[in-house]
């Protein structure tokens, strides 16, 4: 013979739901009203589940209710009863969480080259935050203020994994207004340069350019910047020439608001994706870094003329 199952026995859940808001409430008609029905209904469904149990579970007053001494054992119990099945279908419901990922360049990377390129990673990849840390200070990876890291430098830092990323060669770079074509009026134009945090003996800067070029420094007046696309800005404004990385100014060179009138073109050193090794395994970086590497094989060739000089050491 088949047992009836616990469950079976149980009194009606719309029963039960009724008596749960008015024990709450202690008022049939505010139980109503949450409810959506009738006090006259309310009423009837709480004396079919007192039938039901053969026990009152409310003494009734002129205008008030109270709960008998089963009614206070049931509430508590149908009250976290709703409760979980409220918290666990709200639970399934909800989207899964969001993956988030958050990169650090400097300033001048990003808003020159990685910004404009945003877009097309919520295109690819729209189940990704990609947030943006723009610093010229270098973020401690390993603390895990970031999830990846941007930078410019001959080698990675000790403790990293790193990613090749771009190339990164230097060379003058003006409005077309200046209608600049020989070095030798190179003198006539403000030097635009921005500051490097850090030096070598490779930094692409203007000395080492004259030095390559086989020129004299000359005495043409200076503007300094704090931040590598305030210069670019300057250049192609018309303030100056502008010692540039042709990897961020390819754009402008593409479509003509800068022009590269002459050489020499130094190497300066790459640009590398850095992240920590506790994201070996971690599949939204490894996404975000595989994007950059797209991005970056993708980039515009700087299409650079023949340099107008022989190196020179």
């Amino acid at each position: 013979m088949n047992e009836i199952h616990p469950i079976a026995r149980l009194p009606s859940l719309n029963a039960l739901r009724v008596f749960e808001a008015a024990a709450r409430h202690l008022s049939f008609r505010r139980a109503a009203e949450e409810l959506a029905l009738t006090p006259t209904a309310v009423s009837h469904q709480i004396r079919l589940l007192e039938d039901r149990l053969g026990l009152p579970l409310f003494t009734r007053q002129a205008r008030r209710v109270a709960l008998t001494e089963a009614g206070q054992r049931l509430y508590p119990v149908l009250r976290d009863s709703f409760d979980n099945i409220g918290q666990t279908l709200a639970a399934l419901r909800a989207p899964s969480p969001r993956l988030a990922v958050t990169v650090s360049s400097t300033r001048g990377f990003a808003a020159q080259w990685l910004l404009p390129r945003l877009p097309a990673f919520a295109d690819a990849h729209p189940d990704i935050d990609l947030h943006l840390h723009a610093s010229d200070a270098p973020v401690d990876l390993l603390a895990g203020q970031v999830d990846l890291a941007l930078r410019y430098g001959r080698t990675p830092p000790p403790g990293l994994h790193a990613d090749h990323l771009l190339a990164c060669r230097f060379a003058p770079v003006c409005s077309p207004r200046l209608d600049l074509h020989d070095p030798a009026r190179l003198s006539s134009f403000p030097r635009l340069r921005f500051e490097w945090r850090q030096r070598d003996r490779a930094t692409p800067d203007w000395p080492l350019w004259f030095r390559k070029a086989g020129m004299a420094a000359d005495d043409a007046p200076e503007r300094m910047f704090s931040d590598e696309s305030h210069a670019i800005v300057a250049a192609i404004s018309g303030q100056g020439v502008l010692l540039a990385n042709l990897a961020l100014v390819a754009g402008e060179l593409r479509d003509g608001t800068l022009v590269q009138p002459f050489g020499p073109v130094l190497e300066g050193h790459p640009i590398r994706v850095l992240w920590p090794p506790r994201h070996a395994g971690n599949d939204a970086v490894a996404r975000v870094r595989a994007w950059l590497r797209e991005q970056a094989e993708a980039s515009p060739g700087t299409g650079n003329p023949a340099d107008a000089f022989p190196a020179t050491d």
